[in-house]
C-alpha cells in the first residue's frame, strides 16, 4: 500500500465519523421520542477528557474526545468497505 493510498484512508475515516455524526445528530433531531431516536442521537464518548493546568502567568488545556453515534459507524464501515473494493 503506498503512503498517499494510506492518507487517503485516514482522512476519508475520519470525514466519515464527522460527516456520520452530523448527519445522525440532525436525524434524531427531527424524530420522535422512542427508540429510533434514542439510536440515532445517543453517543458513546472515548478520549481523554479535558484538564488545565494553569501557572501563575500561563495555562495550558489538554484533551482529545471521540463522540461516536451509529450513524458514525455506519459511514466508517462503508468507508472501510468501499476502500477493500476499490484498492485491494
Amino acid at each position: 500500500m503506498k503512503r498517499s493510498e494510506i492518507v487517503f484512508l485516514v482522512v476519508s475515516l475520519i470525514l466519515a465519523a464527522v460527516v456520520g455524526g452530523l448527519v445522525g445528530g440532525i436525524i434524531g433531531k427531527f424524530l420522535p421520542d422512542g427508540a429510533a431516536k434514542t439510536l440515532f442521537e445517543e453517543s458513546l464518548q472515548i478520549g481523554i477528557k479535558p484538564f488545565t493546568v494553569d501557572f501563575f502567568a500561563i495555562s495550558f488545556t489538554l484533551g482529545f474526545m471521540f463522540k461516536i453515534n451509529f450513524v458514525s459507524v455506519l459511514f466508517l464501515v462503508m468507508v472501510v468497505i468501499y476502500f477493500r473494493w476499490w484498492y485491494i
